[in-house]
């Protein structure tokens, strides 16, 4: 069994008090605990020192797993009681997944990794389909998003332009399915990016993505691949330089 020491939780964190958003706290606080490892796969969990940990009602405690069970975190079987699932059974494309485990970024470094290998297999087909099926009103969203580059006089406003860029970007795919591969592009290129604006002085982005976008109004499939392939290069420059600079500052 798995006992409130185990849960690893000091008394000064536990979720306490009735407010706005308790439910999502300890599904995330629980969700955490299992992603970190904290509560390892297969642990059984104690539903009731869960709870006393929390400083949460055990009615809270059961509606928090059932949200964990639907997204394949744990599970409850007779005898047995409720155990954690084996990470293969993890919806990890389900979109809190993807934010939990972006969260951690910090501390595992290999996500973004996972990333940017996700990208550069999505993004330059994508950039494809958009110069063969990109229209109008794809070509303003990219235009827009551009703008916002060129204006953004601050870190988080630059991160919400380049999400704007990407999102437009698969939209104009008109594809549905690569559309919804917003929900991993966004939570990773968005911590990715902080990462990157908070280590080292960011680039000029406008020019690289405006070649994406040229290749697009052209409908040149081949030069909005190459473009975006570019860019993604730039992009995994960045983080390797990000990478080196942190594990200069852990060795010193």
């Amino acid at each position: 069994m798995v006992g409130s020491e185990g849960l690893g939780v000091r008394e000064s964190s536990r979720v306490t008090g009735i407010q706005r958003g308790l439910h999502g706290q300890i599904v995330e606080e629980m969700a955490q605990r299992i992603l970190s490892g904290t509560i390892p796969e297969g642990a059984t969990i104690n539903v009731t020192e869960l709870q006393s940990d929390l400083g949460v009602s055990l009615t809270a405690v059961r509606e928090a797993l059932k949200v964990l069970t639907a997204k394949g975190l744990v599970d409850a079987r007779q005898k047995r009681g409720t155990f954690v699932r084996p990470r293969s059974d993890w919806n990890l494309l389900d979109a809190d997944m993807i934010r939990w485990h972006f969260k951690d970024a910090d501390a595992r470094p290999e996500l973004l990794e996972e990333l940017h290998e996700v990208r550069g297999i999505v993004e330059p087909a994508a950039a494809r389909l958009a110069a063969v099926r990109g229209d109008d009103s794809n070509l303003a969203a990219l235009d827009e998003a551009l703008a916002a580059m060129e204006s953004a006089e601050d870190d988080l406003a630059a991160v919400a332009a380049d999400l704007a860029f990407h999102r437009a970007l698969l939209a104009a795919t008109g594809n549905e399915l690569l559309t919804k591969m917003e929900v991993i592009m966004e939570t990773g290129l968005a911590d990715r990016d902080r990462l990157v604006h908070k280590v080292k002085p960011s680039g000029d982005p406008v020019p690289s993505h405006r070649r994406v976008v040229d290749a697009v109004r052209a409908h040149d499939p081949d030069a909005a691949e190459l473009a975006m392939r570019q860019l993604l290069a730039k992009a995994a420059e960045d983080l390797t330089e990000v990478r080196g600079s942190a594990s200069r500052k852990g060795r010193r």
